[in-house]
């Protein structure tokens, strides 16, 4: 009788010293599942980035990295939802957003980028760059790679949310997503006209939403951001996730976004452009100056 006993009294002290030493709780195992689901979206990012690399070489154009950035973000949000065990239909309304805007603005780029000259953006990093293109060039896909893990904050923060009620957030999320989604693909249609008609070549499209912002496809491209934070902020922690449109403004505003594509409209339009940005809006779609 007193054998048989033994083993289940062995196993309770077993079950109390792993509670009472490995102290698992929740928030540890929520934070080790975030960490592998992190690190294999950098695995992914990592693997894909480096084959566009490769493609980008014989095709001597590195503005396909712009097509694997917009579809990585997808693939992210895909991957993310698929492997966090979060509440089911919040990950999965939150994943949907990233990819019907990723995949639409893959398409866009795909059509812009495939087939047509190197953007000019791109050609001037190769002027300014010098020896070693090709390696200067894999460390920039990789970091490509990188920021789009980066950025993914929320995307992971939601898809590990177990709650199972939507909350304010997430519905305000959702409709600033619809706005943002409706505004850049409308200036990006808006350009794209203006563009296929030769007449045009040369001259500064002021059609739509291109009246009244110099760049509106940034500016709402930056609103799709914002209505990632907000629908993450019905997740725990999702307030770590700000940094995420901050840094989508700081690129969009200083770095390869508006300054790289004024300086090259500089260079093909001339006066015609400096009278643009004399009386347009940079960013916000505003009022013409007189």
């Amino acid at each position: 009788m007193s054998g048989k006993k033994e083993p289940e009294f062995k196993s309770t002290i077993n079950h109390y010293v792993l509670l009472k030493y490995r102290k698992v709780t929740p928030n540890k195992i929520m934070i080790e599942n975030t960490l592998n689901i992190s690190l294999t979206g950098l695995g992914v990012m990592a693997g894909m980035m480096f084959l566009v690399w490769l493609i980008h070489i014989p095709l001597k154009n590195a503005g396909i990295v712009d097509v694997a950035w917009a579809f990585g973000l997808a693939l992210l949000a895909a991957v993310y939802a698929a492997l966090g065990d979060g509440d089911i239909l919040r990950k999965w309304i939150f994943a949907a957003m990233v990819i019907v805007w990723g995949l639409r603005l893959t398409v866009h780029l795909f059509v812009r980028v495939v087939g047509h000259a190197e953007d000019g953006r791109y050609a001037q990093m190769r002027k300014e760059w010098g020896g070693n293109i090709s390696l200067k060039f894999l460390v920039f896909f990789q970091f490509q790679a990188l920021l789009n893990v980066f950025l993914a904050i929320p995307f992971l923060l939601v898809s590990v949310n177990t709650n199972s009620d939507l909350s304010f957030f997430e519905f305000a999320g959702m409709t600033i997503w619809a706005v943002a989604l409706i505004g850049e693909s409308a200036a990006d249609q808006q350009l794209r006209t203006f563009k296929s008609d030769p007449a045009n070549k040369g001259k500064t499209c002021r059609k739509g939403l291109w009246y009244y912002s110099r760049h509106p496809n940034y500016f709402f491209e930056w609103l799709i951001w914002v209505s990632f934070f907000v629908f993450a902020l019905g997740s725990p922690y999702g307030w770590a996730s700000a940094v995420c449109p901050a840094l989508m403004l700081y690129f969009l505003y200083r770095v390869t976004g508006i300054p790289a594509t004024e300086a090259q409209a500089l260079r093909t339009k001339g006066d015609d452009y400096r009278e643009y940005q004399r009386t347009t809006s940079a960013f916000v779609p505003w009022f013409k100056k007189n």
